[in-house]
């Protein structure tokens, strides 16, 4: 097929990568203009920019995809692949591919439409997710889909374990997809708007922990929390980054929410407010990413120790 692909950051590059590999023709890569980052606040490209760069594909990066109306009419596309552009497509866009838009979600639509949608099924607890290839619409993440993928979340996944773990099931269901799609025996299913839910932006203040939730909710937020917010607690007047945690405990201990009852190489156990999490790895503020063994060898952190506002840690009780 003659593509027209679009995305941004690692999640979007396997997809590319497969349908290069595919021996299909990508006429041109649409992916945000680089943006400033870092201390220095230089401009940095996206990880599908440096794909592109490095396998001669051409880059076009406008603020509006609408002024590119007319260059991609002239393209005439067979389809435009879409994933975590960044960029809202306008129906006059929409309707420029002959096959349409085809967009590759990171969940099981209508389950966590939106922009977060790994992170937020994490932190729900869910058993599964998988992957959606979807035909654009004008809404968000309401389109019919053609094909879904399913795979379990682990109880070791973190968002950055799924993401990455998504990208390259998401990239080879795609390319299954568009073969079927070209062959004209696959039809999009619309969605059921009843069972949808909304995946809504992490933000940086939700990071901060209530030791008073039970271990399994906190478990469940911290591995969602990774790579970015990054779960946190307070401990002697700083901020103290939960990385990973341990095994969920059978057991449903009650005590001080927030008060470590034990700390050695296999671990860090902290009371909550429906029995005890682990944490394996640790940050202190300033400091490296540490697995506990080699943080408590830095920091002597004692039992009887209190994480967290005392105060706060009984709020929601």
């Amino acid at each position: 097929m003659n593509l027209i692909f679009a995305g941004t950051p690692a999640f979007a590059v396997p997809a590319l990568d497969s349908l290069r590999r595919a021996d299909h023709v990508i006429r041109a890569v649409y992916t945000q203009p680089d943006r400033p980052a870092g201390r220095g606040r230089k401009l940095v490209a996206g990880a599908v920019k440096q794909y592109a760069q490095t396998h001669g594909l051409e880059i076009r990066q406008p603020e509006k995809i609408i002024d590119e109306e007319k260059r991609l009419r002239t393209d005439a596309p067979e389809a435009l692949i879409v994933i975590a552009y960044g960029l809202l497509l306008p129906p006059k866009i929409l309707a420029i591919p002959r096959l349409g838009c085809i967009n590759v979600h990171a969940s099981l639509l209508p389950r966590w439409r939106g922009a977060a949608p790994i992170p937020r099924a994490i932190e729900a607890g869910d058993n599964e997710t998988g992957v959606s290839i979807m035909q654009m619409e004008a809404g968000l993440d309401t389109g019919p889909v053609l094909a879904r993928t399913r795979t379990p979340i682990l109880e070791t996944d973190t968002a950055q374990t799924l993401h990455d773990r998504l990208g390259r099931l998401g990239a080879e269901t795609l390319v299954a997809t568009l073969y079927r799609l070209a062959r004209g025996d696959i039809t999009a299913q619309p969605q059921d708007a009843t069972r949808a839910s909304y995946a809504r932006k992490l933000s940086k203040e939700e990071s901060s922990i209530d030791w008073s939730l039970p271990a399994v909710v906190l478990h469940c937020k911290i591995r969602a929390f990774n790579p970015w917010p990054v779960a946190s607690t307070a401990w002697r007047g700083k901020t103290l980054r939960m990385w990973e945690v341990g095994p969920l405990e059978t057991r449903r201990t009650h005590g001080v929410p927030g008060n470590v009852v034990q700390a050695d190489a296999a671990g860090i156990r902290v009371q909550t407010g429906e029995g005890v999490l682990t944490l394996t790895r640790l940050q202190a503020e300033g400091g490296k990413i540490l697995a506990a063994a080699d943080f408590l060898n830095g920091h002597k952190l004692a039992v009887g120790e209190q994480l967290g506002d005392e105060t706060k840690s009984f709020t929601n009780r």
